[in-house]
């Protein structure tokens, strides 16, 4: 038989006794240690002198940190397989995708029986497995959002919930040795795990046939099953060489409980059989192929090699059809249909990321935080996406300087939550959903911007993953101009996986939501353009308009005052209550963290499209910028235009600190309209001509005159020459990209003059 080119791998087969009661996990832990890449247990429900294999791999997993976990083989007869399905997606996820599924028909019926089980024939525990196998892709689909109805004779659900998906497609891996049980293990598994004592000479050139036969007759390529084996101490290197060359076999997984042969297993053999296994399959021209499933091939696009995803990727990796991709076809306010979602867990793993994309630079690539962002175009559709969302630590290295670590997937809300014991905070937008990469490499207008800036002035250092795949370090001592460049533009120079950020000492605040009645538009949105300016800078607010009915529009208003006096929060906003009649208000006493979670739910994101939004700076809201924000509304063009506040704080920080310039903007505007609405065209004319910039993290639109009125020429003039150092050949070019050919070149376009 020859060899299907799969991965090779390389695990333990550990007994589940429980005395002494935590051998078994010792032995994952020093499986883990000695670069193994699979921990299975073997699953004997009826032996009381065992573990519970489930609740031991579910020990083991929060002890180990990269092997994966899997039942060597599950016993199918005394698991059902909805609950088990279930289970097996919550420790996927909890893990991080280490979770693998091996499953048998179930052999020891009188024990079967003694424990309550039902005692089925050869045939029956065959249908029976295919019924289980059904059931649990099932639950795990939640692409299909209907009622689950599926299963057979022996095992059935009908109008079951779906869900959870787990963390990544978990592969289903047989125990089979007869005819039908090979035969279904071709037609609908996903791997076959034999035993090796079990077997007899020639038995795995059968097996093998049937399966591929099976898989075949299904219209599957018998690529996509794995082929694994428990082989015992008594394999030598050149016989487990002579198994995957020949043989086919990928995964090998050594029984027994002795230490010694753990260590010798992972430290010596492993090595020797991935060298000859590759120079054999140099020699025969034998390409490595991950198993991928039909539907996985038909959608694939050109300029993806998916045959070169890094192992260390590979088995988190998400194509259309995969559970858990339906994540990435929805963001907060954007749809997608990305070809390949890379999911690392670490910051080696994100080099590798970046490596492989730079190696498949011909469709997009997007950068995928939580999901939030409005231009950021962290989904695309056929293109690659890497989630950093696993990189979400949140870690306080010092309360009383304020001294905190944050990855890059971690949500801001995630974020106040960590600090408010400590009573700390960051400035970090005004919506708790949002993912800190994003946020942190492009600025940052939070409810506090006026007491404490950008969030981006709070940044001390950080780690980013260049385009070559090389790690750097930033600060204002170590690459320096990298450290400038990441603070505004970060999008255009890496993948950021750190950052050490100093967080000011914040204690409760007034929280004011107010309702206005904002008809006369152009009076109101001045009144509070002056109002704001002359407030105390521990005054931090923002408001809402819409186009209006019946005749009336409303301007909903949301302030952070920074104090926990409730006699001067009422004071610094009475100013505010002045400015146009009262409809509704609220005004509390509460902790950062509460005021930038009021609005976050851990529903489902439904974006779907492009939104369709612009965005600029301006110094004041004047008669002239009011009245055009109000025809602007009148013809409703825009169903949601934002007033947020910058000013105070922000414009301590001189402009040319950071590669966000516009330190003398008062506000920036962002409006949401559509294609069709006008939004373009009366924003061009009644606005942009008293506005400087725009903030990256509220425009669509694009194009190199749009990064031109994003940055000072000044600063444009210097990121073209840091970018054709970082990235000269553009690989990070999907999110407002400044072009390093453009070096010296004058746009023509006027973007303001910072102060």
């Amino acid at each position: 038989m020859p060899d299907y080119g799969h991965p090779l791998r390389f695990g333990s087969f550990i007994t589940p006794r429980n005395r002494p009661v935590s051998r078994p996990a010792d032995l994952a832990l020093l499986s883990e240690e000695h670069g193994l890449d699979l921990v299975t247990f073997q699953d004997h429900p009826y032996q009381p002198q065992f573990h519970d294999t489930w609740t031991l791999l579910a020990w083991v997993a929060a002890r180990t940190e990269r092997i994966a976990l899997a039942g060597n083989v599950l016993n199918l007869p005394l698991r059902q397989p909805a609950v088990l399905a279930r289970a097996a997606a919550s420790l996927d996820l909890l893990t991080g995708g280490r979770v693998r599924l091996g499953i048998g028909a179930g052999g020891f019926w009188d024990a079967i029986a003694a424990m309550g089980g039902k005692r089925l024939t050869p045939a029956e525990s065959v249908d029976a497995l295919r019924e289980a196998i059904e059931v649990m892709r099932g639950i795990w689909n939640t692409d299909d959002t209907g009622l689950l109805r599926a299963g057979g004779v022996h095992h059935r659900v009908d109008g079951a919930k779906r869900g959870p998906a787990p963390a990544h497609p978990i592969p289903i891996w047989v125990g089979a040795y007869k005819k039908r049980m090979l035969e279904l293990t071709g037609t609908v598994a996903d791997g076959w795990l034999p035993s090796m004592p079990y077997l007899k000479p020639g038995d795995i050139t059968r097996g093998n046939a049937i399966i591929d036969a099976a898989a075949k007759a299904a219209g599957r390529d018998p690529r996509e099953i794995e082929r694994l084996l428990n082989i015992t101490p008594q394999e030598s290197v050149e016989d487990i060489v002579s198994l995957a060359l020949d043989e086919g076999i990928s995964t090998f997984i050594l029984a027994g409980d002795d230490p010694r042969l753990l260590e010798r297993f992972g430290r010596d053999v492993a090595p020797a059989v991935r060298e000859a296994v590759e120079r054999g399959r140099a020699r025969r021209g034998t390409a490595t192929v991950r198993p991928a499933r039909v539907k996985a091939r038909s959608s694939r696009v050109p300029g993806i090699d998916y045959a070169g995803i890094p192992d260390s990727l590979a088995d988190r990796a998400l194509e259309p059809g995969d559970p858990g991709y339906a994540r990435y076809t929805a963001g907060y306010l954007r749809g997608g249909a990305p070809a390949l979602v890379l999911r690392p867990r670490t910051v080696a793993e994100v080099q590798d990321a970046v490596r492989f994309a730079a190696r498949n630079r011909d469709v997009p690539l997007g950068i995928f935080s939580a999901g939030h962002g409005i231009s950021g175009r962290s989904l695309n559709n056929g293109g690659i996406v890497i989630d950093v969302g696993a990189l979400n630590a949140v870690e306080v290295l010092d309360a009383e300087s304020g001294r905190v670590r944050i990855g890059p997937g971690a949500r801001w809300l995630d974020v106040a939550r960590e600090l408010t014991p400590h009573g700390l905070a960051i400035t970090s937008g005004d919506h708790g959903g949002v993912g800190v990469g994003g946020l942190a490499t492009a600025g940052g207008v939070g409810l506090l911007a006026r007491s404490h800036g950008l969030t981006i002035d709070h940044l001390r250092s950080v780690d980013v993953v260049l385009a070559d795949g090389t790690l750097a370090h930033a600060s204002a001592e170590e690459n320096p101009d990298l450290f400038w460049a990441v603070r505004g533009a970060g999008a255009n120079f890496g993948v950021a996986v750190s950052f050490e950020f100093e967080a000011a000492h914040v204690g409760k605040v007034g929280f004011a939501q107010l309702v206005f009645d904002a008809t006369d538009t152009a009076g109101f949105v001045q009144r509070w353009g002056a109002t704001l300016e002359a407030a105390d800078r521990r005054v931090t607010g923002e408001i809402i308009l819409g186009p209006g009915q019946g005749g009336r529009r409303f301007a909903q208003a949301i302030l952070v005052v920074e104090s926990d006096d409730p006699d001067t929060i009422v004071e610094l906003l009475q100013p505010f209550a002045d400015i146009a009649p009262l409809m509704q208000q609220s005004v509390v006493l509460t902790t950062y963290d509460e005021v930038i979670g009021f609005a976050v739910t851990d529903d489902e994101q439904h974006g779907f499209g492009e939104p369709h939004s612009r965005s600029g700076m301006v110094e004041h809201l004047t008669p002239e910028f009011a009245k055009g924000v109000a025809e602007i509304l009148d013809a409703r063009a825009s169903y949601f235009f934002a007033i947020r506040a910058l000013g105070g704080k922000v414009a301590d920080v001189p402009a040319d600190a950071t590669a966000w310039g516009w330190r003398r903007a008062n506000f920036t505007i962002g409006a949401f309209g559509t294609r069709n609405s006008g939004l373009d065209e009366r924003w061009d004319t009644l606005l942009l001509p008293h506005m400087e910039g725009l903030y990256l993290s509220f425009e669509t639109s694009r194009g190199p005159e749009v990064v031109a009125r994003a940055f000072p020429p000044a600063h444009l003039a210097r990121l073209r020459e840091l970018k054709h150092r970082y990235d000269p050949t553009g690989l990070f070019r999907d999110n407002f990209f400044i072009d390093p050919a453009e070096r010296g070149a004058d746009t023509g376009v006027s973007a303001g003059v910072p102060a």
